[in-house]
């Protein structure tokens, strides 16, 4: 028996093209690591930052071994986080303190934007990490493969 290498070829397309899709809409998505560039001065911002790592956090099941996020802070979103700032929110404080409970999420802050700013290492919870810079900390973990989200 000859077999006809194109209609097989054919065949095979057409049943790849005909297979149904998962209908529940659900992707999996393998655990990565990330990280979160955060700048903003509004409270609502930062909750929906906070809600969106939460989020990452359980798709990824909650493993600080199979993946990383690290929220870097910058900018107007120093004063959010300063303990006794104009603008401190300690409720948000508080949630960002729950979050990094696992080590799977962490925090850096901006030193040199906190100096800037007036606020110093003791302005901040102790979940908190200040490292020298956020752009370089960024710049630093994207070269070691992490995703960048803004």
């Amino acid at each position: 028996m000859k077999m006809r290498t194109p209609h097989v070829i054919a065949a095979l397309l057409l049943a790849l093209i005909a297979t149904p899709v998962a209908a529940t809409g659900q992707a999996s998505y393998a655990p990565a690591n990330v990280v979160y560039d955060l700048t903003t001065a509004e409270p609502a911002k930062l909750a929906n930052i906070l809600d969106r790592v939460s989020m990452l956090q359980n798709l990824y099941g909650n493993d600080p071994f199979a993946a990383s996020i690290v929220v870097v802070i910058h900018g107007g979103a120093i004063p959010l986080l300063a303990k006794g700032g104009r603008i401190y929110h300690s409720a948000l404080a508080s949630r960002a303190q729950d979050l990094a409970v696992g080590g799977m999420i962490q925090f850096r802050l901006c030193a040199a934007s906190a100096k800037m700013q007036g606020y110093g290492q003791g302005d901040f919870e102790g979940f908190i990490e200040l490292v020298p810079m956020a752009d370089a900390e960024i710049i630093r973990l994207q070269s070691d493969g992490y995703a960048y989200l803004h």
